[in-house]
């Protein structure tokens, strides 16, 4: 399969990112921005995104699709493109990016199948590919090599597998572990403050954790903005685990604490606008004043 024009929904954090650098490679990327927010706007004029308006044309005339969205929305662009391969006829390649379980990404390859198209499964893993940044995009399915034209210096494209749905499940393992210890270490971070024995964890911490410590603290300042996101992707993790027979009730707690994390102020920032002298130890201290003024 040649690709010459990319479909990339939508024009996020990430999704701008990967855009960037796969225009890059001399490829035509194109949107849909209809209905959407100032914000996604913003982000595709500064990519140089051509927008071509509706779901449905962008699934016309593109020949392929990624979705790199909040993985609570993935099913619904999934129903979407269905429709719109059906109107357009066209075998177009529809890959999901998103943190979404396996079970989730079979349903998506079903719908997709279903209506002509073709599917692949991927999983990002990685921070935005901006500056010296680069990510990883693993991908399952048949014919998974075909994505390989779309990487480069800052975009590594891994084809691991014809079983479709291994890229979600290699993506869910990795972020139970990231996010899902982040979640971990903020929780009780904040329980600290609250309980007045900040200073004296930290003291312990520092002594015998040092390195943990550090790591969890250099992950916060970048959190708030995309705790919303991890919300369902902490679920869809809790789905995974339980499918495979382990308890789904850890991720459910990790869901809660990122809940609440995005309906605070700094989870109603965004990546761009956040105060970006604002350190790890400053987001736990905010965030835990928050929750005791919520609680009165």
């Amino acid at each position: 399969m040649k690709i010459d024009t990319v479909g990339l929904m939508s024009p996020g954090d990430m999704g701008q990112a990967v855009a960037i650098q796969i225009a890059a490679r001399g490829l035509k990327v194109c949107t849909a921005l209809d209905n959407r927010s100032e914000r996604s706007h913003t982000l595709a004029r500064e990519a140089g995104l051509t927008d071509v308006g509706t779901i449905a044309r962008l699934v016309a005339e593109c020949d392929i699709v990624l979705s790199i969205m909040n993985p609570g929305a993935a099913l619904d662009f999934a129903r979407e493109a269905a429709d719109a391969l059906r109107a357009s006829r066209r075998g177009t390649l529809i890959v999901d990016c998103n943190a979404v379980a396996p079970e989730t990404a079979r349903t998506i390859a079903d719908l997709i199948e279903g209506a002509g198209g073709r599917f692949l499964d991927a999983g990002i893993i990685g921070p935005p590919p901006r500056g010296k940044a680069k990510t990883n995009l693993y991908v399952s399915g048949r014919g998974a090599a075909d994505l390989e034209q779309l990487a480069g210096p800052q975009v590594i494209v891994r084809a691991i597998s014809d079983r479709v749905t291994d890229a979600s499940a290699l993506k869910m393992c990795y972020a139970a572990l990231n996010k899902g210890t982040q979640a971990l270490w903020l929780e009780v971070l904040i329980a600290a403050h609250r309980l007045g024995v900040a200073g004296l964890l930290e003291q312990e911490l520092v002594q015998s954790q040092a390195e943990r410590y550090s790591w969890a603290l250099k992950q916060f300042p970048q959190l708030p903005p995309k705790a919303y996101r991890w919300v369902p992707e902490m679920l869809e993790i809790s789905a995974t685990l339980g499918a495979a027979g382990i308890t789904p009730t850890l991720f459910e707690g990790a869901a809660d604490i990122y809940r609440f994390v995005a309906r605070s102020a700094l989870g109603q920032e965004t990546p761009e606008n956040r105060d970006m002298a604002r350190d790890g130890k400053d987001v736990v201290r905010l965030l835990a004043q928050e929750r005791s003024d919520r609680e009165g």
